[in-house]
C-alpha cells in the first residue's frame, strides 16, 4: 500500500475517533545514593503501599520505583500528571536521587539487590516470589534496567485491528531504538563476569561506539530461554496459544531451581518457561485492564484487547521525566501509522528476522551503512527508516488537524532532522557529553543528570491541592493493604496453586489464523 492509500485510510477516520485516542505512562527509575550507588532503603512509607497505590509502586527491586499516570485524552495532561508524581516523590525520599539512565550505576553484590516487598498477604507474597524467580532465572542485575512504558488505545478497534498494529509496530520498532535509544554505555558493575563484547571507555564504563540502546540488546532485558518461544501475533488465538504453552509447560532449567529450597523458602512461582504473563519479554504487548485476581490472558480472551503497551523506550537522561511531549506525540503518530498501514501475517522466519534487526540496531544502529533484513533481503537501515518516517508524515498532519495544534508535525520534523544528523540522536549525545564533561564515565554523567533533575523537580512548586491529594492517596493505599491482608483466608501454597491453575487462563477462541 502506497502513501496515497495510507492517506485514504486516515481520511476515513472521523475526528471524533481521533480525539478518542488515549495514552498513559509507566516510568521506572532506580533510587540511588549520593554517588550513584543503589539505595538499599525500603520503599518510603510516605509514598504509600507499593501493593495498593495506583500511581507510585515498585518494579523488580525495592529500590526501583515505578510511577504510573492515569489514562489521558491529551499528551500535555499526561505529562503534567507524571511531573506532579515526580515532584511528590522527590519530596518524600530525602537526599536520594532517581537515576535518570535506563542502565544502572554501581551495583552491590547480586544477593544484596533487594526484592520488592508487598506485605504478608497472599497476593503480596506472590509478587515477591515472582521477583525472586526472576532473579534466579536471569540474575538480579538485568532486572535493575529501567525504561518507559507507553500505553495507547484508539476507539472502535477490534482484536484483529490491534494485532495488525502490533505486527507493524514490531516490524518498524527499530526506528524507535534509533530515534530514542539513550543507553549506549553501561557501568562496569553491570557486565562484571559476563562475556559482554563491549569496549572499555574510561575507568568504570563499557560501551559500543554506534550503539543506540544496550537496554534492548543482548545484554539488556532479554532471555536466552525465551528464544525458543516464537510468539505469533496473527490473532488473539495464536498469541494466547503461544503464551499458554509457555505458562503451563515445565522448563528443565527451572525445574532444577525448584519451587522451594531445602529451608522451605519459595524460589519461584512455578517451573514453567514463564511464571506469569508479565515475564514474557517483547517490544509491545496487547493488554486489558484486569479484575482483582484475574489472569491477564483470561482478561484478553474474555473481553479482548483494550490497549497496547509499548515497552522499547529508554529513559532519556536529558529530560526531567525521561520523556517529553515531542516523544509522546511521535509515539502517537507512529502507533497510528502502524494501525492504518497494511499488515501481513507474521511467520516464524520473520519473527526471527525481527529479533536480529532489534539486536543489530541496539548495538550498531548509528554505524554508517548498517543493513537490516526485510523479507529475507538486506536493506539499508537508514533508507528503511526514512521510508517509514515519510509514511508517518500524513499521519502527523491528520492528528494535528483533529487536535488543533502542530505538535505531531513538529515531533515528526525533529525525528526527521535527528535521523539525518545522527550526532543529534540521544545515544550519540550521551556519549558526547560523557566524553566532554565526565571523563567518559557513565556513572559521573548519569549522576550529574540525576542531581540536576532532582533539583529541577524540587524547584517547581507543588500545589497544596496536589500535595494533599497525594498524601491522602498514600494513606488510602496503606489502609487498602491492611484490608487485603486481613481478608486472606487460605495458606499461601493453596493460593499459589489456585492462581496458577490452567483453568484460570480462560478458554481459547474458535478462530484460527
Amino acid at each position: 500500500m502506497g502513501l496515497d492509500q495510507v492517506k485514504s485510510r486516515l481520511d476515513a477516520l472521523s475526528s471524533q475517533r481521533v480525539l478518542g485516542m488515549k495514552r498513559g505512562i509507566e516510568k521506572e527509575s532506580l533510587r540511588v545514593q549520593g554517588q550513584g550507588e543503589l539505595a538499599l532503603t525500603p520503599h518510603a512509607r510516605a509514598l504509600g503501599s507499593a501493593l495498593a497505590h495506583p500511581h507510585i509502586t515498585t518494579d523488580f527491586s525495592e529500590s526501583q520505583l515505578e510511577l504510573v499516570t492515569g489514562v489521558h485524552a491529551s499528551v500535555p495532561a499526561c505529562l503534567h500528571e507524571l511531573q506532579a508524581v515526580h515532584q511528590f516523590v522527590y519530596r518524600q525520599i530525602g537526599q536520594e536521587l532517581l537515576w535518570v539512565s535506563s542502565m544502572p550505576g554501581p551495583l552491590p553484590a547480586d544477593e544484596d539487590i533487594p526484592l520488592g516487598q508487598y506485605g504478608h498477604s497472599n497476593v503480596g507474597q506472590a509478587k515477591t516470589v515472582y521477583r525472586r524467580g526472576l532473579a534466579r532465572r536471569y540474575g538480579p542485575r538485568m532486572q535493575t534496567i529501567s525504561g518507559i512504558h507507553y500505553n495507547w488505545s484508539f476507539p472502535g478497534l477490534s482484536n484483529d485491528d490491534y494485532f495488525g498494529l502490533i505486527r507493524n509496530f514490531r516490524r518498524h520498532s527499530f526506528l524507535l531504538l534509533m530515534l530514542f535509544g539513550a543507553s549506549p554505555a553501561v557501568h562496569a558493575d553491570f557486565v562484571a563476569g559476563l562475556d559482554h563484547g563491549l569496549q572499555s571507555l574510561g575507568e568504570d564504563t563499557f560501551h559500543l561506539p554506534h550503539a543506540t540502546s544496550l537496554r534492548m540488546g543482548r545484554l539488556g532485558y532479554q532471555s536466552d530461554a525465551q528464544t525458543s518461544l516464537s510468539v505469533s501475533y496473527n490473532c488473539l488465538d495464536s498469541y494466547g496459544h503461544s503464551l499458554q504453552g509457555a505458562l503451563t509447560g515445565s522448563y528443565p532449567a527451572y525445574e532444577r531451581i525448584g519451587i522451594q529450597n531445602a529451608a522451605g523458602e519459595y524460589q519461584q512461582l512455578n517451573t514453567s518457561l514463564l511464571q506469569i504473563e508479565n515475564e514474557f519479554y517483547g517490544t509491545i504487548r496487547p493488554k486489558r485492564v484486569i479484575f482483582p485476581g484475574e489472569r491477564p490472558l483470561h482478561a484478553l480472551r474474555e473481553r479482548g484487547v483494550e490497549y497496547v503497551e509499548v515497552r522499547c523506550m529508554d529513559l532519556n537522561p536529558f529530560l526531567p521525566q525521561g520523556i517529553d511531549e515531542s516523544t509522546a506525540y511521535f509515539l502517537d503518530t507512529f502507533l497510528l501509522h502502524s494501525l492504518v498501514s497494511p499488515s501481513a501475517p507474521d511467520t516464524p522466519d520473520e519473527i526471527a528476522e525481527l529479533s536480529r534487526n532489534q539486536h543489530l540496531t541496539a548495538s550498531r544502529g548509528r554505524e554508517p551503512g548498517l543493513q537490516l533484513e526485510r523479507q529475507g533481503q538486506k536493506v539499508s537501515l537508514m533508507d528503511w527508516a526514512r521510508d517509514i518516517l515519510k509514511g508517518c508524515q500524513d499521519v502527523a498532519k491528520a492528528l494535528d488537524h483533529a487536535q488543533g495544534h502542530d505538535g505531531h508535525q513538529q515531533a515528526w520534523q525533529q525525528a526527521w532532522d535527528r535521523l539525518n544528523h545522527p550526532d543529534q540522536l540521544p545515544s550519540a549525545q550521551v556519549l558526547a557529553q560523557m566524553k566532554a564533561q565526565h571523563g567518559n564515565s557513565h556513572r559521573r554523567f548519569a549522576l550529574s543528570q540525576s542531581q540536576h533533575t532532582r533539583q529541577q523537580a524540587l524547584d517547581l512548586p507543588l500545589s497544596d491541592a496536589n500535595r494533599v491529594a497525594f498524601e491522602q492517596e498514600a494513606q488510602a493505599s496503606l489502609l487498602e493493604q491492611q484490608r487485603i491482608e486481613a481478608a486472606d483466608t487460605m495458606p499461601f501454597e493453596i493460593y499459589r496453586q489456585g492462581y496458577l491453575d490452567v483453568r484460570r487462563l480462560g478458554l481459547p477462541g474458535q478462530k484460527t489464523c
